[in-house]
């Protein structure tokens, strides 16, 4: 197992061993003046740029069955609207704590899951949508059985996919189901899988297969990463060919995976995670186009972590915040965040947290290219309320400026994006907003949009017409210049 460093001063670089110089002296994090109003265990980046945070009961076992909101924070004006929970057959409100959730191709949020009892856990089979427009909930069919700590998936066709969690009986729920506003009860299920443990992170792969990275919470139940083939028929059951390689492959637990960028290149990286209260370091890739995938060793994260992050920038680059080397101990955070760079498989340290973020703590990226930081629950009933932003370098540069593009997108669209910077510019990118919990987000991707050609003000760019690699949905369009500035996003969709 690979260990880092074990100073507990945090402030300090040298405690690697060597001194590590800062990438730039213009990223900065700012603690907001103003907390949430609840802690923020689950959170989604709604399509009119407004971040959506909800908990439920929030960790905290006197709030079962209480009306605790969700809140829809408007990050530009600094507000939040909050929005009471639906109530059950039993007119009592549905706790969302520790549900699984992924974006509809309309931009709502699909929520399924959840909790119905403590200790030990019981998994709700409610499933509800949170209207982004009307910012507010929708209740739609429950699943088969219920489901806490579950994994929802966006497939390609715009089908959602649930798997795993305890059920309502507080069994694992080895039976997977697809949603669909199209059948008859909203959910159809699969005849039941290998135990698949709890919030396994889940990616779509361009033929329509799903990977398992390896990354879940509390320990894999001796499932390796696998490649999992849907059947033709809910008859039949879902297969796997397993995927070889992964080192400390016990130290999946609240570890982070991401879709490396372009989504194109089918590759995804894991990093950190932890086993009886250590972390590792250890970061491992997959090339999932490769005949046999198999993990190989990358460079290491600088700092070992569990509950920590990973956001995708629209520099395509990947940061990593968030985090400690002893599970839920703030006295071991991980203060310094990271960039990996996938062209040159190196990690960055750059500017140092303000607070440190262990378990349900959240990231996610905004529209203007920063990232948002939130939450925090070191022990049941301590809640982290205060927000803080990281502003990457590339915000103190000049950036190119998006001045035209279409809203609505269809597969293998030629388009034309209006920029006075189309001479210099070198990627656009489509990256798909986040919606994560638990260090779990089966959502974000970036998107390489080929430029077919360029003059002075607009670039003729062609969309991808892999369904199954550019999701159908919101997006945020980003043009990046030949230093790999990007611009501020604006919203798209892909129908």
């Amino acid at each position: 197992m690979t260990q880092a460093h074990n100073n507990a001063n945090l402030l300090e670089e040298t405690d690697l061993g060597t001194f590590i110089a800062q990438a730039t002296t213009t990223d900065k994090w700012e603690v907001l003046p103003y907390s949430a109003p609840i802690i923020p265990i689950h959170a989604a980046l709604l399509r009119t740029g407004k971040v959506f945070f909800f908990c439920g009961s929030g960790n905290d076992p006197s709030r079962l069955n209480t009306p605790y909101d969700s809140v829809v924070w408007d990050v530009i004006k600094g507000t939040f609207s909050s929005q009471k929970a639906p109530l059950d057959s039993n007119n009592q409100p549905i706790d969302l704590f520790c549900a699984g959730h992924s974006f509809r191709p309309d931009g709502m949020l699909l929520v399924a899951g959840g909790t119905l009892r403590y200790d030990p856990f019981y998994g709700s089979p409610s499933a509800l949508m949170f209207d982004p427009i009307e910012e507010k909930w929708v209740k739609i069919p429950p699943m088969n059985n219920g489901r806490w700590y579950p994994t929802v998936l966006t497939l390609g066709s715009g089908r959602i996919f649930a798997i795993s969690g305890p059920d309502k009986d507080g069994k694992l729920n080895r039976q997977p189901e697809i949603y669909s506003a199209f059948f008859p009860n909203g959910w159809n299920a699969f005849p039941i899988t290998r135990p698949y443990a709890p919030y396994l992170h889940l990616f779509l792969l361009d033929g329509g297969k799903m990977f398992y990275s390896g990354a879940q919470m509390g320990g894999n139940i001796g499932i390796a990463p696998a490649i999992l083939t849907l059947p033709e028929t809910f008859t039949e059951s879902i297969t796997e060919k397993v995927v070889p390689g992964l080192q400390d492959s016990a130290f999946g637990n609240q570890a982070t995976s991401v879709l490396l960028p372009p989504a194109q290149d089918q590759k995804v990286m894991i990093m950190g995670g932890g086993s009886a209260n250590t972390a590792t370091n250890r970061v491992n890739i997959v090339d999932l186009k490769a005949t046999n995938p198999t993990y190989v060793p990358a460079q290491p994260l600088n700092y070992a972590r569990m509950h920590h992050s990973a956001v995708l920038l629209p520099d395509r680059t990947v940061f990593v915040c968030n985090g400690s080397k002893i599970s839920e101990d703030t006295a071991q955070s991980m203060l310094p965040a990271e960039i990996y760079n996938p062209a040159t498989n190196t990690w960055t340290v750059v500017a140092k947290q303000k607070v440190p973020r262990v378990y349900h703590s959240v990231a996610l990226l905004l529209p203007d290219g920063s990232v948002v930081a939130a939450g925090g629950n070191p022990n049941r009933r301590v809640n982290e309320l205060r927000l803080e932003i990281y502003r990457p370098a590339y915000m103190s540069r000049s950036r190119p400026i998006i001045q035209s593009a279409p809203e609505t997108l269809n597969y293998g669209q030629q388009f034309t994006i209006q920029t006075p910077q189309a001479g210099n510019i070198k990627w656009v990118s489509l990256i798909k907003p986040i919606a994560t919990t638990h260090s779990c987000d089966t959502e974000q991707r970036l998107v390489d949009v080929r430029i077919n050609s360029k003059n002075a003000n607009f670039l003729n760019v062609t969309l991808a017409t892999n369904r199954n690699i550019a999701v159908p949905g919101w997006y945020m369009l980003f043009i990046s210049d030949n230093n790999g500035t990007p611009s501020l996003a604006t919203w798209t969709r892909i129908s």
